[in-house]
């Protein structure tokens, strides 16, 4: 018997029951999530949004309904339990290459990947080999090995792992609900050049003493250029897993050079209307945003070392040093004089806009809209020690802020999947289910007073010690100053798209947009830490230690493709 909820379907009616308490009741169970606003149809391409994507040998399809095979309540501290799902409702020729699994605190918005193989022919035949003389893309596995099972009786989980044939790999694990070994048929390996190593990333469950654990993967190599692709299937085991170990299965390969499920210009354009953010600035935000152009304008100096005097740059950044990396030997500064200074680093609003770098991730399963935007100046910290918040100030002022954000779209139907929050040397992804939306899909990003860090909704966030309550303060509110990224943007790169989209001179600038600074740290702190408790006092040495690395000093910030993701995937 099965139930329908919210167009998906689940079955199974089995249940682990709360080992902690002295009677029995259903885990609660998650429910489908969906945007605010229907997906739109988006302009014509090649294989952007059709629900399929070619990877050379093989096609595949993202499945989103699942049937409910059994449900637990093992995870530390979670009492509402995770749950683990058989995918269904697979189209005709397509083959199942793992189960998925997710908390039940979450809703359900998972997936996982089907595969058939493509011959490649006039009639584009699709195939299932099953002879050993072959070498298809896809094969049954020989049989399962047993990889762990509750003892709480009849209807728990029993793991098991697909046990390839020579020169497959696995892609996921299966999950019953009885003792019984699964059916060969239920699912296909992947030979093993169509596939690449992949990683655990995010537990999802661990018994009490870890004698068992589950997690979701990743390809271990991740960026612009990597063509592993995300199966959507957990890894679990019983013994110690590391960070980067090789796992059992894997990932799949990417081997259409073309990637052809990237998204054309004018889908591009299309995506950011219908996802573009809106960036919301602190109502006591000083340091405003402006557009490059406006702070060539304005006065920026371009200095060389060596010399003494600075040259006005073109608004275009024509004359900027071109290529090559960051050695040093050139930087821009604010104007000289002091009233045009306060001027540009105050920033200018309305001239603001968004850079868009557009790129493929996941071996070109996902989109990313990266969106930059140009700060002249970055504002000096606010620091919090226990009760106390102290406006410092020089510390943490530079000179060209760059920030950004990130929308990661899926390339099978278009959907925004996540949005990655650059935060100062480091960030976060957050799933679209715990997004703000402003307007329609449009989600908002809060970006941090002076310091310009991105965070999905306001409130004050520490950057230091939580526990001890010391660090910087990035406050986020919204207010009345804010940019619309929908309609105030410019997309500077997409190299993807061959030469459709030229790159403006002032990109190619590899060198810092600042001077280095110095702070002298120590005798503000020094200050501030005469003026705390005695019975609360810190010394010198154990603040500097709680402190992030900026207290001490920057070198002066470099633009957009310095920046390790620019290439690479997002720090998380």
């Amino acid at each position: 018997m099965f139930e329908l909820l919210g167009g998906k379907m689940f079955g199974c009616e089995c249940f682990c029951w709360h080992k902690h308490t002295d009677h029995q009741y259903p885990l609660p169970q998650p429910q489908p999530f969906f945007l605010p606003s229907p997906i739109p149809e988006w302009p014509l391409g090649q294989g952007f949004g059709t629900g399929k994507i070619n990877l050379g040998e093989l096609e595949v399809v993202k499945i989103t309904e699942f049937e409910r095979v059994w449900s637990c309540s093992l995870l530390r501290g979670k009492a509402e339990g995770v749950t683990f799902y058989k995918p269904v409702g697979i189209p005709d020729g397509f083959f199942s290459l793992g189960y998925y699994c997710q908390p039940n605190d979450q809703p359900l918005r998972g997936y996982v990947l089907a595969a058939r193989e493509r011959v490649a022919s006039s009639t584009e035949v699709y195939c299932d080999y099953d002879s050993d003389t072959d070498f298809p893309a896809l094969r049954k596995p020989v049989n399962y090995s047993l990889i762990w099972s509750t003892d709480c009786g009849s209807g728990c989980g029993f793991f098991w792992l697909p046990n390839p044939p020579l020169g497959y790999k696995a892609m996921g694990i299966l999950v019953t609900d009885t003792p019984d070994e699964p059916d060969v048929e239920e699912v296909r390996c992947v030979r093993e050049d169509l596939t690449e190593t992949c990683e655990i990333m995010d537990t999802i469950l661990a018994t009490d003493a870890n004698t068992f654990q589950v997690w979701t993967t990743r390809p271990c190599k991740r960026g612009m250029f990597c063509k592993g692709v995300s199966v959507g299937t957990f890894f679990c085991c019983t013994y110690f897993v590391s960070e980067n170990q090789e796992l059992e299965i894997a990932c799949l390969k990417n081997l259409d050079p073309s990637l052809h499920a990237m998204p054309n210009l004018d889908q591009i354009h299309a995506l950011i209307k219908h996802y573009g953010a809106t960036v919301f600035f602190h109502p006591k935000e000083d340091c405003m945003p402006s557009s490059v152009q406006w702070f060539f304008k304005n006065g920026a100096l371009l200095y060389k070392d060596g010399k003494v005097n600075g040259e006005p740059i073109d608004y275009l950044g024509s004359n900027l040093p071109s290529g090559g990396t960051n050695d040093g030997a050139f930087w821009i500064d604010l104007p000289r004089d002091d009233n045009a200074r306060k001027i540009v680093s105050n920033g200018n609003l309305e001239s603001a806009e968004l850079y868009v770098h557009v790129k493929p991730a996941l071996g070109g399963a996902f989109t990313d809209i990266v969106m930059w935007i140009f700060c002249p100046f970055n504002g000096p910290a606010n620091l919090k020690i226990g009760l106390m918040n102290i406006q410092m100030n020089k510390i943490g002022q530079h000179v060209g802020d760059w920030e950004h954000f990130t929308l990661r779209i899926s390339n099978f139907t278009g959907e925004l999947w996540q949005v990655y929050f650059s935060q100062h040397s480091g960030g976060e992804w957050v799933d679209a289910f715990n997004l703000e939306f402003i307007e329609g899909n449009k989600p908002i990003v809060y970006s941090s007073k002076h310091g310009h860090a991105s965070f999905p909704h306001p409130g004050i966030y520490l950057q230091g010690s939580d526990k001890l309550g010391i660090g910087i303060r990035n406050d986020t509110a919204r207010s009345k100053y804010f940019v619309d990224s929908s309609t105030r943007y410019q997309i500077v790169a997409a190299e993807y798209l061959g030469g459709v989209v030229t790159e403006p001179c002032w990109l190619q600038y590899m060198r810092e947009w600042g001077p280095t600074i110095v702070y002298d740290s120590r005798s503000e702190l020094d200050k501030i830490i005469s003026l705390l408790p005695l019975f609360v006092r810190f010394s010198v040495e154990n603040i500097f230690d709680l402190f992030p690395t900026e207290l001490y000093g920057e070198e002066g910030p470099t633009g957009p493709k310095e920046k390790d993701n620019w290439v690479g995937d997002e720090r998380s």
